[in-house]
């Protein structure tokens, strides 16, 4: 049971998991989420961080309200206007590149999406259809897809996995841009800290599951502006503190399953 509800536009997202389970084949129930709590100031950029399969995604569907089975409470930001990005684009291939950018839109709405376009570099390709496009082409779309609506909230479930790097780094420069122009609440996973540390304003690390937050850290202004020596500082900060959080579990806590997944992390991370 919980508690879920949409704020004002100037409210934070607020998001508690007491608990999170699913049933595996057999009926057995396995647990995903346990006491994690998050908040993040509206129209600031959060990333979550955490090894494949603990539970980002989940948590990703808690807070855009597509799961409600799930014991605590939810106060997503802004007026219920959601954006939300995959990891895989899903177009629809029997329409058009501003077709499937326009099906978000009502009916009646002719909404100019012409910057918009032309800030992910569409203009060109709008009477394409996605078995023409490139995958960082259909990640565009995606992410058009997302930003018609005017969302005041944002999720985006690691939307640059499997893109070459070029790519992907205009891609990351095409975000910052248009998160910055429009103050949206963002909440971003990825497994890549150098990726989460140029994108966010503040870094959120997960445990193996079951999953909570080991390390939370607000990064200093601006970001999508930070050169490469200060993100690579900071990554070498995170490494050391998530190194510390693991001698301090191991302490507290020398035979929990916090230990595994703390070392897993730390050495993730450790180059």
């Amino acid at each position: 049971m919980n508690d879920a509800q949409t704020d004002g536009e100037a409210a934070p997202l607020e998001l508690r998991i007491e608990a999170k389970s699913y049933l595996s084949a057999d009926g057995t129930p396995f647990e995903v989420v346990r006491d994690l709590e998050l908040r993040l100031d509206a129209g600031s950029f959060g990333a979550l961080i955490g090894p494949s399969g603990c539970g980002k995604t989940t948590i990703l569907r808690i807070a855009a309200g597509l799961d409600p089975d799930f014991r605590g409470r939810l106060h997503a930001p802004g007026s219920g206007r959601l954006g939300i990005v995959f990891q895989e684009p899903r177009l629809l291939p029997w329409r058009t590149v501003e077709d499937n950018v326009r099906l978000v839109l009502a009916r009646e709405e002719r909404a100019d999406l012409t910057d918009l376009f032309e800030i992910l570099g569409l203009g060109d390709h709008l009477d394409r259809y996605p078995g023409e496009l490139s995958l960082g082409l259909a990640r565009r779309v995606a992410i058009a897809r997302a930003f018609a609506v005017e969302p005041d909230f944002l999720l985006l479930d690691e939307p640059f996995v499997s893109l070459d790097e070029a790519v992907a780094t205009r891609l990351r420069d095409e975000l910052v841009a248009l998160t910055t122009r429009s103050k949206i609440t963002t909440l971003f996973v990825t497994h890549d800290l150098a990726e989460a540390v140029q994108l966010a304003d503040r870094l959120f690390f997960l445990s193996d599951r079951p999953t909570h937050i080991i390390l939370e850290k607000a990064l200093p202004p601006p970001r999508g502006a930070r050169s490469q020596g200060m993100i690579a500082s900071i990554c070498d900060e995170m490494r050391e503190l998530l190194a510390g959080a693991a001698i301090h579990a191991a302490e507290s806590r020398p035979s929990s399953s916090d230990q595994t997944g703390l070392d897993r992390k730390a050495d993730k991370f450790g180059g």
